[in-house]
């Protein structure tokens, strides 16, 4: 019997079928190859398993984003590795925390912080990667080109997810997972090895690493591989590309662009954007300056990608998120009694298919709160289905923040604002924000008899947090609304704070 085609399976033929064709394309006008970047895989896939890693073990990554990196993501799969990206931002006290969670056996940083994790736990192997290869990781030049055979249901990742109670919750993906949502994706969005994508994503979240990264590595394609959004950088590739995929942040900036005209991105084919609601206006203000539709999609960590509007066929609308990806379902119910309910109605989103995750990692009482007899995942999202059998996305039924595209856990922030002496309590919200779609907002009660001040609070939590996880304003106030429960009504503090950041140039 074949083997499970997995991701790196993919990538894997490519590079035997083009070995010569670019897959990256760098700012500094270098190109790296499908068998360079496997050469490198093969490398620190060595270097893994001379540190131990064995199928089912987790290796951690928190490097600058590089060709090296995704390197690192494909040896970790070739040899049945479990990977787990986390954000560069984290701080050191946060990044405890999710190491202690997933006990990975080795963890790759970037070289100068090799230092914060010294003693973090006595077991784990800690490497380093930087922007240029440099670093520990790559040191040897031993090669391992085995694949281990992963099945569909063998874990291939863990991302962690935010969620409004207890602390983040590791999302397990599978190679099942990764692979069925990829496919879905290629057929709808008709990516193929001709697309020359504009990769300026982060490769720590779903968004880069398991769509823009994922799909072309499937795809045979090629991208240019940015550090981090930059939009004369983004403009100027234009006329060299044929896909762009960002968060509404991207799109927010582009128009800023005069070079931004519907004659530059004729070569483009398809601008994709998710992780957060895109505002209408810009939908609208993109299609009148470039002629092109901007396609939004639906998606989360547990599951990759669930809907998409549509590249052909039908109108991509703003303020929807379109139809269900094939091979996925998606329903709309009751949030009390689980009941599906008819068109038009605002309920619980729920998703079914093969991209949705095996669980939460050592959680399993979570996972099964999370999941419907039926097998269909609680998505916390609320949505209701148009008129066109388009998804709208209406709110979340959690408190949530989403901010540029990365999620906010509000219980974090609040814990540590609450263990400042002149804080009483706080409640932490987010608001309307016309660049970054939502930001964080702090509203906080004061000790008796105390007067804090903006700054010396914003200073007080910095150290802790990674810096889009830190509000950008405080109110304080003289006590929190609460409904008859005790419980603090952050819908009526968001309300009042709506309109905070009006007039704000995005």
């Amino acid at each position: 019997m074949a083997p499970y085609p997995t991701i790196y399976r993919a990538f894997a033929d490519h590079v035997a079928r083009q070995p010569n064709k670019a897959l990256f394309e760098l700012p500094d006008g270098r190109t790296v190859s499908y068998r360079e970047t496997a050469e490198i895989a093969h490398r620190i896939a060595a270097r893994l398993l001379a540190d131990g890693v064995a199928p089912g073990d987790r290796v951690a990554m928190q490097v600058p984003k590089s060709p090296e990196a995704i390197a690192l993501y494909l040896a970790t799969l070739q040899i049945g590795g479990v990977f787990l990206p986390l954000n560069t931002a984290y701080t050191g006290a946060e990044m405890r925390y999710f190491l202690g969670d997933a006990q990975p056996r080795v963890l790759v940083c970037a070289p100068d912080r090799h230092g914060d994790y010294a003693d973090v736990q006595e077991d784990l192997v800690v490497e380093t990667l930087g922007e240029s290869g440099d670093g520990t990781l790559l040191r040897d030049e031993d090669r391992h080109e085995e694949i281990f055979a992963a099945d569909a249901a063998d874990p291939a990742a863990i991302l962690y997810t935010s969620g409004t109670t207890g602390r983040s919750k590791g999302a397990v993906l599978t190679h099942g997972n990764l692979a069925a949502n990829c496919e879905a994706l290629l057929e709808a969005w008709q990516y193929t090895g001709d697309d020359r994508l504009i990769h300026a994503l982060p490769i720590f979240h779903i968004h880069g690493l398991f769509v823009a990264a994922n799909m072309t590595l499937a795809a045979g394609a090629s991208m240019h591989y940015l550090p981090k959004f930059d939009t004369e950088a983004i403009v100027e590739l234009m006329p060299h590309a044929t896909v762009l995929m960002g968060v509404p942040t991207f799109y927010t900036r582009l128009l800023k662009s005069p070079r931004l005209t519907a004659e530059h991105c004729a070569a483009m084919r398809l601008f994709v954007s998710g992780s957060a609601p895109l505002l209408a206006s810009d939908h609208e203000a993109f299609a009148a300056r470039t002629g092109h539709a901007i396609l939004e999609r639906y998606g989360m960590t547990e599951t990759g990608m669930n809907t998409t509007n549509p590249y052909e066929g039908g109108p991509r609308k703003p303020g929807t998120v379109g139809k269900s990806l094939p091979g996925t379902e998606i329903r709309v119910v009751d949030r009390e009694t689980g009941q599906s309910l008819p068109d038009g109605e605002v309920g619980i989103v729920e998703v079914r298919g093969p991209n949705v995750f095996s669980g939460y990692w050592q959680m399993p009482e979570k996972t099964a709160a999370e999941f419907r007899p039926d097998g269909f995942f609680i998505t916390g999202d609320m949505g209701r289905i148009d008129d066109d059998g388009y998804l709208c996305i209406v709110g979340r039924d959690k408190d949530l923040v989403i901010s540029g595209g990365y999620n906010i856990y509000p219980k974090e922030i609040e814990e540590l604002l609450d263990s400042h002496p002149k804080v009483l309590e706080s409640a932490v919200i987010g608001v309307p924000h016309p660049e970054f779609g939502e930001t964080v907002v702090a509203v906080v009660v004061p000790t008796p008899g105390e007067q804090p001040q903006d700054r010396e609070l914003l200073d007080y939590v910095a150290g802790d947090l990674a810096r889009f996880k830190q509000p950008r304003a405080v109110r304080v106030v003289d006590a929190l609304p609460r409904n008859v429960m005790g419980k603090v009504q952050k819908a009526e503090l968001r309300k009042r704070y709506a309109n905070l950041f009006d007039g704000v140039d995005a």
